[in-house]
């Protein structure tokens, strides 16, 4: 019987193949005109066995950045006794991650791979703003009982989801001019304290008593 770490090896390694196959093929034709099973042929694998790993097709590009949201808002909701929900988002948002922390990362050539077939493609436009409206509305969840059921945790929630979002397309960005390196990671966590602060002060600025 294979040991567990072999399985989990072996595993990772037909979920980047099906992942670089996936993008190739998306690169070349378009998101929408690549059927799974076309996929399922240049990876090597069955159609049953891509779905097994990626549910939806769309899956195959935003499977990361579902799993960046489950993380920072497990951080968010296992913060330490006392600290506020926007400063338990700030420290995990700035924690350098991906290219971030690592510019020679092996993922950066296909970041502006990824932008452009995301660009070109309404359905991936589509699950972006559905992953996004996720993020929302479970940092909403967690908001309410710092700022109660209403719109300011409506608005704070969307404003700090609004920050990631930014982060990613900046990064893109940098990706396809070749740009990503020590100087832009310093850049944009500085920026991406910046508009974490201006959410904490107004917070700060709203809860003032009136005089």
């Amino acid at each position: 019987m294979a040991e567990p770490g072999l399985r989990e090896r072996k595993k990772q390694e037909t979920r980047q193949r099906i992942t670089e196959a996936a993008i190739e093929l998306f690169a070349e034709r378009g998101f929408e005109q690549v059927p799974v099973a076309d996929i399922a042929v240049a990876a090597d694998v069955s159609t049953a066995t891509v779905f097994n790993y990626f549910p939806a097709k769309e899956d195959l590009i935003y499977d990361g950045m579902a799993a960046f949201n489950e993380h920072l808002l497990a951080a968010v909701r296992d913060r330490p006794a006392g600290q506020r929900v926007v400063s338990a988002f700030r420290d995990h948002v700035l924690q350098p991650r991906g290219v971030l922390a690592d510019p020679a990362s092996p993922v950066l050539a296909s970041l502006s791979r990824i932008a452009r077939i995301v660009q070109d493609s309404p359905s991936l436009q589509a699950r972006e703003r559905l992953e996004a409206d996720r993020a929302v509305c479970a940092l909403r969840e967690l908001l309410v009982g710092e700022l109660g059921d209403d719109l300011r945790s409506w608005a704070v929630a969307s404003a700090l989801v609004g920050t990631t979002r930014g982060m990613t397309r900046e990064v893109q960005r940098a990706a396809a001019e070749g740009k990503v390196d020590a100087r832009l990671t310093k850049r944009l966590l500085a920026s991406a304290a910046a508009a974490i602060d201006v959410i904490q002060i107004g917070l700060v600025e709203a809860t003032k008593p009136a005089r």
